[in-house]
């Protein structure tokens, strides 16, 4: 937390040409995920101003700078450049007059432009910003996406999680991560979960070693990022306890302040997790799409008690 994105990242993720070669921006870096149109600053319009946001020029901005005199517009180009700006970005293969870039040279603002229209454009960095720039957590576990469910599996280290991915993924299902899980907090809602770069579509299996995951089982096998939708927490079969046989009461669990269903499943010889796995991950969205099957066999054994009264 706390570190900006570098403008050098934004621009080969969104593509960007550079109008400023000149201008440095080794040092560069946005730290809101947040953008703004300045055409109020544009008309002279500037209490609140966001400086420290990525500026975005569309079409109705450079027009109405057009309808402007000369004089006027070396004006306003002073005015708004002078502001420590992180960067402006002109949308729909705009290319700004040359003395804007020149006033844009002299206070070391950098300029660039995109072919994508102004709304997509603002959309796409918009959401990429969040990601990026959202409060981040490194987890011990494993994620895969089992039937679009995003599951992250814990428990302790050697208790078969990895064992249980490969399983999943021989399945059809894909791996995110295997190991370390990187959680990002992107909305009071949604978690995401992603892989360190370094371990990336590799599964550690104790007594064969690595496994690359996506050439052993191709591109579709594996996933960049997945929400985080559902933990289960694997842990020792033990006799002495009470285990949730109907799970009509949701267990959670809680990551940078989001909670997550939670469900802890025994392990023991013959369980065959990653069907385990895939019918959590089936019964969740059933549940999310208003059927829950506790709550369906609880009705008819009470309604079954109810007939046996009469």
């Amino acid at each position: 937390m706390g570190h900006g994105i570098k403008l050098s990242e934004i621009v080969e993720k969104m593509n960007l040409k550079n109008l400023t070669p000149e201008v440095d921006m080794v040092e560069k870096e946005v730290n809101v995920p947040d953008v703004n149109r300045p055409a109020l600053q544009l008309a002279g319009f500037y209490d609140r101003f966001d400086s420290n946001r990525v500026q975005i020029i569309g079409n109705v901005e450079s027009r109405y700078v057009q309808t402007l005199s000369e004089e006027q517009r070396k004006d306003t180009f002073e005015k708004l450049l002078q502001h420590p700006i992180p960067c402006i970005v002109f949308c729909r293969d705009i290319v700004p007059e040359e003395s804007f870039l020149k006033t844009a040279v002299k206070y070391g603002v950098p300029i660039f432009n995109t072919v994508k229209q102004t709304s997509d454009f603002m959309a796409e960095i918009i959401r990429w910003m969040n990601v990026r720039l959202a409060p981040c957590i490194s987890i011990h576990g494993v994620l895969v996406d089992v039937y679009g469910v995003g599951v992250l599996i814990m428990g302790e280290s050697g208790i078969g999680k990895s064992e249980a991915a490969l399983e999943l993924i021989k399945r059809g299902h894909r791996l995110v991560t295997d190991d370390v899980v990187e959680i990002r907090k992107v909305s009071d809602e949604t978690l995401v979960g992603t892989a360190p770069d370094i371990t990336k579509h590799f599964i550690e299996l104790r007594g064969i070693g690595i496994v690359d995951v996506r050439s052993m089982f191709g591109v579709q096998s594996v996933r960049e990022t997945q929400n985080i939708d559902l933990v289960i927490t694997l842990e020792d079969w033990s006799r002495d306890k009470e285990y949730d046989r109907l799970g009509l009461e949701e267990e959670y669990t809680e990551f940078l302040g989001n909670k997550v269903v939670c469900h802890r499943i025994p392990i023991r010889p013959g369980r065959n997790l990653a069907i385990i796995v895939e019918s959590a991950a089936v019964n969740h969205r059933q549940k999310q799409m208003g059927y829950n099957a506790a709550q369906e066999l609880y009705k008819r054994v009470q309604e079954n008690i109810a007939k046996k009264r009469k």
